[in-house]
């Protein structure tokens, strides 16, 4: 059965609206399934995007599921968007019909606010910026995402996307990619540092990857043997497996960085253990429990546990570049819209190297499965 949106909050529409195919939750208990929603027309600075992959991200499994609360319902999941624009507003200069274009985590901000101006929109404090889906925009209508056939988005938190990457596996850069890559960048993690990855899942080969693009010492942290050759094919130069005492014991104070990407509750204590003197322990994961924090470890070197969220929109656009230079993106197993739900179960147990990426053209088949 497919159901169409409601809209809580919405306003009084100016201009015609597209009927679009998607997926969304409609509760926090209930699986992803088919729906309908509205897309509004293209205003002055908009530009229109026709959908081909959207990447799977475990926030999508916590917004779905309510587990960080505040989730509105029904809710159109999906912020790592790579697409093809259909048409642009009568403003818009940056892009034209036929371009291939991205879209992140946030499609709109305050603008105003001493982060906006500094070009650091996914801070804005005015009172945040606008989320890709699972959010009001300034007219207090909700978001929706990236599991549906195109999107609108003003012009100005839309990215190019070079026709030199494969598209399905360049999604995953429009969130895990930028997730790993700013942090990096802001500590200045490169030649001559010594980094840890916590996690060899979505975020942590990215994370990887990039620490080996910018010349880093890159140690990768795993609980599982099986991950051991992945992680040195992806560009790590040691393997550690983060049960085993005795190898943690032989990194203790020699980290500048340590970049956490586990989004599951854990223990971060024999981690902060490994950091030098100022060093970093940068979370970029996101459990949905407090993590218990042993503040000697802090004291004793002088060490920071530091959290990152994604970049602004100019850093976005300079990791793409980067990612198109040097031939960076993600690992991904693709699936038909079909399959999210079997995806999700899947993501929970590990079982993926390293991104789902949803084939957007399967919106047009029937069922889920899965």
């Amino acid at each position: 059965m497919t159901h169409t949106a409601e809209y809580p909050g919405k306003q009084t529409k100016t201009s015609p609206a597209t009927q679009t195919p998607a997926f969304a939750a409609l509760s926090a208990k209930t699986p992803i399934e088919p729906f309908q929603i509205e897309r509004r027309a293209p205003r002055p600075n908009d530009v229109a995007i026709d959908i081909l992959y959207c990447g799977v991200c475990h926030s999508d499994i916590h917004q779905a599921r309510d587990e960080w609360g505040g989730s509105i319902f029904p809710m159109v999941p999906g912020h790592e968007i790579v697409g093809r624009v259909s048409s642009v507003g009568t403003a818009v200069r940056k892009f034209k019909a036929g371009d291939l274009a991205g879209v992140g985590c946030m499609v709109d901000s305050c603008r105003v606010c001493e982060n906006c101006k500094d070009g650091e929109e996914q801070y804005c404090t005015n009172p945040h910026a606008t989320l890709t889906y699972n959010s009001r925009d300034k007219n207090g209508e909700v978001t929706y995402g990236g599991y549906s056939t195109s999107i609108v988005v003003d012009e100005n938190y839309v990215l190019h996307i070079s026709d030199k990457l494969d598209l399905a596996a360049t999604a995953p850069l429009l969130c895990a990619g930028i997730t790993t890559y700013s942090p990096l960048r802001h500590w200045n993690v490169g030649k001559g540092k010594k980094l840890g990855v916590m996690g060899l899942g979505g975020l942590g080969h990215m994370g990887l990857k990039f620490g080996h693009a910018f010349g880093a010492h890159v140690v990768q942290f795993t609980t599982s043997q099986s991950k051991i050759a992945d992680a040195k094919k992806l560009g790590a130069d040691e393997v550690v497996i983060s049960t085993d005492a005795a190898q943690m014991a032989s990194h203790a104070g020699t980290f500048d960085f340590i970049l956490d990407t586990i989004s599951a509750p854990h223990d971060v204590a024999g981690y902060l253990n490994l950091l030098k003197r100022d060093g970093v322990l940068c979370m970029v994961g996101a459990p949905d429990e407090p993590l218990s924090v042993p503040v000697f470890s802090l004291l004793g070197r002088r060490a920071s546990l530091a959290g990152s969220g994604i970049g602004g929109i100019a850093e976005t656009q300079e990791m793409l570049d980067f990612c198109a230079e040097h031939g960076i993106v993600s690992d991904i197993e693709m699936i038909p819209i079909q399959q999210i739900n079997e995806a999700y179960a899947r993501m929970l147990r590990n079982d993926v190297k390293y991104r789902f990426v949803i084939d957007t053209n399967s919106l047009k088949s029937g069922a889920v499965q899965g």
